[in-house]
């Protein structure tokens, strides 16, 4: 049986005994009653001792936690938690076991509470990590300012837990100080690119900054701010910070005369003591093959959010490279001399030439991007996309002259920042000067990395071609020209870069299946036909049909006529939200179509309207949640990231408008070339890809209606596709069982 029948079925593979045997790659559905003790997978006396050592744990905090309720589901999942982990290698060893459990856990289940007690138990038992990866900030602040704090108040076993950011998120004492005049080097180190015109704006913009970098320098130095932006009391703007953040590339770690005051390396420090690590997952990706995080080898991993891995995967391992701004090239010869001269070391490469024949070579391709792009879209600034990821003949040449350049002069810099290394270790009188000139060296090693990676994949040919595009945009006055590529398979670099090293794993989100289907996630993941995965579908507590209900309107235009349809649904929401007494929520596919809508308000009803973007995220909030609890009606619009994470339970949300079927752009250049590629091959993209995607938006937005046992909620869907056609149903089919309604 393969795993397209896994929805009703159960492989379940010899195992040695004493070990849970749970389906390869198959799921468990359970539809769970309230019953007065919760179900088991299997006996207790069939789990490990390790896994039955966590569950002890996860019971425990359950029954000396106040607030928290017994669910069936939830200890369901804490029950596959444990027993997924516990049969899992760590470390050093012949042979290893791996095991990874891939658990929907729907809205209400309390799935943090399953897997984190469980595993840091776990964990603790075994000498070993937890590592819990997230999608979103508020995610992990709710671990660390709820979530973990309340287990290490419950828990019997002590443990520490940090939270894991960029080396980015922290402060470079050495340039902040260079900044306000207490530096050791006279040049300026952080020239920035800048109009040749410097006006009375600029001088007062010069100032604000310094102001800025002052006040930091005086926090760090009165020990009243530990060097993370994220605890600054006001955010300063990303161009201010960019200049005074912390960066591999331009850090002599242990060299540097301010390591030991270091923020990067204190938080380092903290996460080295810590028994449960919260990271992000780009972070991870971004981490592999490094020592900032535990081995995964050696380490057990929690990815939360996990539906966010595929499309994390692909931005990873994707590159671009600006073909507009290039005055970086004429600095870096004079850079590399100078640095060179001030220790007496010689460089390897006549930079001066090679930049310069660089330069000349990404003005070129730039040129012929121009014409490429304009000529496709008759003179319009958009995206040119290669078919088939080929790069035109005529761009194969100077494509190859500039990757053989920039690796050239990646070369040069690498050799001579090794260098400076060097005379930093051996001479500790010099550390200073060298930390600093290594700034200097750092703050063009990512431009030149770019080049390379850019134009090493728009040259790369293989079985699965990538995603190859130009782009031209205007912006305030400028054009900015920049090509691309990406890869388009997801699945493939996470078996090859993620999968490859984790050993114990749980995936978990509230929106793993598709269609009511695993099958989607696990391909997109890199998780499908491995004999190591265990696919668990646990429901939620909810009663989605007392509680709710799903009405799909049927407009007379078909939501494939987009000027038509919008103009009748947006009639049709008038009408609608006249009707909102409290909290409501619209979500668009498209800002055209908010505008739309927002343009068709009454005056009445438009005061009642906050509009995503009109003030930050933040702000919007909290005024509809003021609004709302002063006993007004409050509607939200929004596009796609209020469709997700958005937590308003009770009065806050009682309707979810949905204006369309989330179907992504069409014209995104990555799913455009995979769909190309999977015609070429005789699939279909549209089946495979595009429904079960928009099936698990669907899901997502239809979750922000019911989010506590006690909510009462509508959700209204103004496109008939969802009833009328066979991927509709398909759709429907893996939404919460809501009670149906039609109208139209």
């Amino acid at each position: 049986m393969g795993v397209r029948d896994h929805n009703r079925y159960i492989q379940r593979p010899a195992r040695a005994p004493g070990s849970l045997a749970l389906p390869r790659a198959a799921t468990v559905c359970l539809t769970l009653p309230v019953l007065p003790r919760p179900p088991r997978l299997t006996s207790e006396a069939a789990l490990s001792p390790f896994a039955q050592h966590a569950l002890a744990a996860f019971e425990h905090v359950v029954g000396h936690t106040s607030g928290f309720r017994a669910r069936p589901g939830q200890y369901a999942m804490a029950q596959c938690v444990a027993d997924t982990l516990s049969r899992a290698d760590l470390g050093e060893c012949d042979n290893p076991t791996k095991a990874i459990a891939v658990i929907q856990a729907g809205t209400g289940v309390g799935k943090s509470a399953a897997y984190a007690s469980t595993a840091i138990a776990m964990a603790l038992e075994r000498k070993t990590r937890v590592l819990i990866s997230t999608a979103t900030v508020a995610l992990q602040e709710q671990l660390m300012q709820k979530d973990l704090p309340a287990l290490a108040a419950a828990m019997d076993q002590p443990f520490a837990y940090a939270l894991a950011k960029g080396r980015g998120r922290y402060v470079c004492k050495l340039k902040l100080e260079r900044l306000v005049g207490v530096g050791g080097v006279d040049e300026d180190l952080f020239e920035e690119e800048q109009s040749a015109q410097r006006g009375p704006a600029h001088e007062a913009q010069e100032e604000r900054r310094l102001r800025l970098y002052d006040h930091m320098a005086n926090l760090l130095a009165n020990g009243r701010w530990d060097g993370d932006r994220d605890s600054l009391n006001d955010a300063p703007e990303p161009g201010d910070w960019t200049t005074v953040a912390a960066e591999r590339h331009s850090c002599t770690a242990r060299h540097c005369p301010r390591y030991r005051e270091c923020s990067y390396y204190q938080a380092r420090t903290k996460l080295a003591e810590a028994n449960v690590i919260v990271a992000n997952h780009d972070l991870v990706l971004a981490s592999l093959g490094m020592k900032t995080l535990p081995e995964l080898d050696n380490c057990l991993v929690i990815f939360d959010e996990g539906h966010h891995l595929p499309a994390v995967a692909l931005d990873q391992f994707s590159s671009a490279m600006d073909l507009s701004s290039l005055r970086w090239l004429d600095k870096l010869p004079k850079i590399l001399t100078e640095v060179s001269r001030s220790l007496q070391l010689s460089l390897t490469e006549d930079v001066a030439t090679v930049a310069s024949q660089l330069k000349s070579a990404l003005q070129q391709l730039a040129r012929m991007a121009l014409d490429l792009v304009h000529t496709s879209t008759l003179g319009k600034d958009g995206t040119l996309r290669f078919a088939n990821g080929v790069l035109p003949e005529t761009l194969t040449e100077p494509v190859a002259l500039i990757h053989a350049q920039a690796a050239g002069l990646s070369k040069a810099l690498e050799a001579l920042g090794a260098e400076v290394k060097s005379v930093a270790k051996e001479d500790p009188s010099q550390a200073l000067q060298c930390a600093q000139l290594y700034t200097k060296l750092g703050a063009l090693a990512p431009r030149l990395s770019s080049v390379v990676g850019t134009a090493t994949l728009l040259l790369e040919h293989g079985a699965q071609p990538l995603a190859k595009w130009l782009q031209v945009e205007s912006e305030s006055g400028f054009l900015n020209i920049s090509a691309h590529a990406c890869p388009i398979v997801p699945g493939d670099l996470l078996r090859q870069f993620l999968w490859s090293q984790v050993r114990a794993a749980v995936v978990t989100s509230a929106s793993l299946t598709s269609c009511g289907s695993f099958d989607y996630f696990l391909n997109e993941a890199g998780l499908s036909h491995k004999p190591y995965v265990t696919a668990l579908e646990v429901s939620s507590p909810f009663d989605y049909s007392t509680q709710g209900s799903l009405t799909v309107v049927h407009t007379l235009a078909e939501p494939k006529n987009a000027e038509a349809y919008t103009a009748e649904m947006v009639e049709y929401l008038m009408t609608d939200l006249a009707q909102v007494q409290r909290g409501a929520l619209v979500l668009f596919t498209s800002r055209a179509q908010m505008r739309s809508a927002v343009g068709a308000l009454p005056g009445a009803l438009a005061e009642s309207v906050l509009v995503q973007g009109s003030m930050s995220r933040t702000r919007l909030l909290a005024t509809h949640m003021a609004r709302v609890e002063a006993g007004f009606a409050s509607i939200l619009f929004g596009l796609q990231s209020f469709g997700e994470g958005l937590d308003l339970p009770g009065a806050l949300c009682e309707t979810v408008f949905i204006a369309k079927l989330p179907f992504a752009p069409p014209s995104d250049p990555v799913d455009e070339a995979r769909a190309e590629w999977l015609k070429s091959v005789g699939r279909d993209p549209f089946n495979e890809l595009v429904i079960p995607a928009t099936g698990i938006k669907l899901l997502q937005w239809t979750g922000r209606a019911i989010r506590t046992e006690d909510d009462r909620a509508q959700v209204i869907c103004y496109d008939k596709r969802l009833t009328t056609t066979a991927y509709g149903r398909r759709m429907l089919s893996g939404l919460p069982p809501y009670r149906q309604e039609r109208r139209g």
